[in-house]
């Protein structure tokens, strides 16, 4: 097998459960595994070190750069691509086949990845099916900028995305997303997650049309409605009839609520703002 030309970037903190199984589907497949620390307390790093990745230390400071844009900057990495990877995800070899016949001749900059979830120890087959900007050319950008030191916890980008000189393309085979931390570590993740994106929508509204400009589609579609009532509910239609999430049982009814009630509580989080007085 040819050795790919990317660098696989793993952001961590405190991911001794994940990342083992992480680290082994990659192989021996990529030119580089380089995982990003922020001050684990568990054995993420002698795990890291083990199975014979690069380890990086980063301390976020409150401002500009968080950790992708800090390890895109100051990692030295070697390969003229990157892939960002969670800790909880895994590739599988159809992935890395279709990385084989693809990146060698490519004229794009950067690749959206789907990924399949893993909900209550099952597969997600059906519902809304994830997608990111993981997979770019190392020199083709940088992940988006926001001024967020006054409102942000969050020393890693979540929902921004890389801005990228060039064109994109997408990887079809899926990425195996798959949390062994239980449901405690993913509500308190999406309850940080959702205060996010609650300050976002309103720095976005202060921000004016340039802002909302550089949002893809489906983003603006959200934002715009955040405030509505029937935003979540809508949600819940597509993902659950629409596109037959359904169909995987109590975990997909279960995983929809959840994401349902995720835009719930940002939409209450904004009026609770508004309520004690702030803008937006």
């Amino acid at each position: 097998m040819r050795v790919l030309p990317i660098c696989v970037c793993i952001p961590v903190l405190n991911e001794e459960r994940n990342l083992p199984e992480c680290l082994a589907s990659l192989g021996q497949a990529f030119s580089e595994v380089v995982v990003v620390d922020s001050g684990s307390k568990d054995q993420t790093c002698f795990i890291a070190k083990e199975a014979g990745a690069r380890v990086i230390q980063f301390q976020w400071d409150g401002h500009f750069p968080k950790k992708r844009n800090w390890a895109l900057q100051n990692g030295d990495f070697q390969s003229p691509w990157v892939l960002f990877l969670d800790a909880d995800e895994r590739l599988t070899s159809e992935f890395i086949e279709e990385l084989q016949k693809t990146i060698p001749g490519t004229k794009h900059s950067g690749f959206w990845l789907s990924y399949r979830n893993w909900f209550m120890g099952r597969p997600l087959k059906h519902g809304d099916i994830m997608r990111k900007l993981a997979l770019f050319r190392i020199d083709a950008g940088r992940y988006e900028q926001f001024p967020e030191s006054w409102w942000s916890h969050l020393d890693m980008e979540v929902h921004e995305h890389p801005v990228l000189d060039g064109t994109t393309g997408a990887i079809h085979a899926a990425l195996e997303h798959h949390d062994y931390r239980g449901l405690h570590q993913y509500i308190a993740r999406h309850n940080e997650y959702s205060t996010w994106e609650a300050n976002r929508y309103q720095w976005l509204r202060q921000s004016g049309a340039e802002a909302w400009k550089a949002l893809n589609s489906r983003q603006r579609f959200k934002y715009r409605y955040l405030e509505s009532w029937w935003l979540s509910w809508f949600y819940f239609a597509v993902a659950y009839i629409g596109k037959r999430g359904f169909l995987d049982g109590r975990a997909g009814w279960h995983f929809t609520c959840m994401k349902k009630r995720y835009l719930q509580d940002i939409r209450l989080k904004i009026s609770e703002r508004k309520a004690a007085g702030g803008s937006g």
